[in-house]
């Protein structure tokens, strides 16, 4: 499994800001994942991937850079990174479940102004890849280069948005109509799930593991969707977290970074597999089976109604899949229940903090003080004793 962090903001930002010197930035996250406990492949080291959309003068499609080197391991990164600047930012660090060690299997995937990328493996896929490349026109098929479901994912994408009417290859100003990104976002997971579906019975199969974890991102340099899904009614996804505000700051000491609110508007939206702090009240748990919508800084937050929807909002969800796909689904950060209306921000619940001894190799609760030395040790910010609203959003201290 992967990582990956998007940045959209109304002021472009220093790529090293997110990608490199946060105390758990996307780099950190490829040798010291939190939320991704894999004993047998512990690391994000198969690759990485960094897009982002340069000035419209350079033309509207976006600027990737990827290396089969890990992230920590890679100098030119560390060389580009103080010196590009973006207002919309893709970020991914891969750890192969399908496709090889090459450049053409590092996210995020391109197709003129759209960029995509996936956290999660699509269920039984070597049975699926076949009638899911068969379905696609031409021109996608032979559009994918690499080895990976994502790809495959990313291509079937764009077949299902050009069926809804749309130029996949076209540069419209101002992007593409959100809705139908939208539209098209959630046809390709029920797409993908009815492949999965058709397998045992097609190949005569009794054990053959169809669940998917489906955390995808897509951009046209405008607008971001996002998902937490996995196909299942009783399991929960792969971790997912947003934060949003008016500015993403810099501490005194080094790798400090905070979401700053200073008023109820919001310049910058964060989303990632994993916080890049543990400042728990900066970020919100996005439920699973949801997609969210990034337009102009606004987050819209919708549950994906289909089969392996429960619109019961307190049903415990088991994260015992997610586990043995070496992801788990819970973290510091603040907990929430799927949002009923477009254009929330979840309801929260008070979430435990998460650590993970090493002799276990599963997430346990820790105690308040516990927590509180962590910060200390790490210069960062302790919680309030009291919950916060800071504009929409509303803070969960334990």
């Amino acid at each position: 499994m992967c990582r990956f962090l998007v940045y959209k903001g109304s002021s472009p930002i220093v790529l090293s800001k997110l990608v490199t010197e946060p105390s758990h930035s996307i780099l950190t996250q490829s040798y010291d994942s939190r939320l991704r406990l894999d004993s047998r492949r512990p690391v994000n080291g198969d690759g990485f991937g960094i897009g982002w959309y340069t000035s419209p003068e350079l033309g509207p499609d976006p600027c990737i850079f990827t290396s089969t080197l890990p992230a920590w391991n890679c100098v030119n990164l560390e060389r580009i990174a103080p010196k590009i600047a973006s207002h919309l930012i893709f970020a991914h660090v891969r750890a192969t479940t399908e496709g090889s060690l090459a450049e053409n299997n590092c996210h995020p995937f391109q197709h003129s102004t759209l960029m995509w990328m996936h956290n999660g493996n699509i269920g039984a896929w070597k049975y699926v890849k076949r009638p899911l490349s068969d379905s696609l026109a031409d021109k996608w098929f032979l559009g994918v280069k690499g080895g990976t479901d994502s790809e495959w994912a990313f291509a079937l994408f764009l077949d299902t948005l050009e069926q809804e009417g749309v130029d996949p290859s076209s540069e419209p100003e101002g992007g593409f109509d959100t809705k139908v990104l939208r539209r098209a976002m959630k046809k390709t997971i029920a797409k993908i799930n009815a492949f999965v579906k058709a397998v045992p019975a097609h190949h005569h199969l009794a054990q053959v593991e169809t669940r998917s974890l489906l955390n995808f991102a897509v951009t046209d340099g405008h607008s971001v969707i996002v998902t937490r899904y996995v196909s299942s009614k009783t399991d929960a996804a792969a971790s997912l977290y947003y934060s949003s505000g008016t500015a993403w700051v810099e501490g005194n000491a080094k790798g400090q970074f905070k979401m700053e609110r200073r008023d109820k508007a919001s310049d910058v939206v964060l989303v990632a597999s994993e916080p890049l702090t543990f400042e728990r009240h900066n970020w919100l748990s996005v439920p699973t089976n949801t997609i969210v919508t990034i337009c102009k800084q606004t987050v819209f937050v919708r549950p994906i109604k289909d089969e392996f929807y429960d619109d019961d909002p307190s049903t415990e969800r088991s994260t015992g899949f997610a586990r043995s796909k070496g992801l788990v689904s819970k973290a510091p950060g603040g907990g929430a229940v799927t949002p009923t209306s477009i254009g929330t921000t979840p309801s929260q619940t008070p979430a435990a903090i998460a650590d993970i001894p090493p002799e276990k190799g599963f997430l346990v609760k820790e105690s308040l003080d516990h927590f509180q030395n962590k910060l200390a040790d790490l210069h960062l910010e302790t919680p309030k004793p009291n919950g916060a609203t800071h504009g929409n959003h509303t803070s969960v201290t334990v």
